[in-house]
């Protein structure tokens, strides 16, 4: 595979807007997979597909902690890329916070329900 096929197979794989979504909700941190489903209300299954095809891109790896499965991006300065890419187009990119619906330790951290 060329250097040019690689380019165009990442873009493609990055280029569904659920996987945009996704990298996007993910940012600079990590997101478990409940956060995820709380945050788009997307079906589980849905959500796996689309985190498969990231993981076997190298776009991002994951944890596990108790039953929490947390992803972050593989490589960080992919945000930057698709800021700059949203800049590109007169764009702004969605601010995405922690749901209410998600009982991860994350979200509770940061919802203030966390007794730690």
């Amino acid at each position: 595979m060329t250097s040019i096929e690689a380019m165009g197979n990442l873009l493609q794989t990055i280029g569904q807007p659920a996987r945009l979504q996704i990298m996007l909700a993910i940012g600079e941190g990590e997101a478990c997979v409940c956060h995820l489903e709380a945050i788009f209300g997307w079906r589980q299954a849905y959500l796996s597909q689309h985190l498969m095809a990231l993981r076997e891109a190298g776009l991002v790896t994951d944890r596990r902690e108790s039953r929490f499965i947390f992803y972050r991006l593989a490589e960080p300065r992919l945000i930057g890329m698709l800021r700059q890419i949203a800049v590109l187009q007169g764009l702004s990119l969605p601010e995405l916070a922690p749901s209410p619906d998600c009982e991860c330790p994350n979200c509770t951290k940061q919802q203030g329900n966390c007794c730690n």
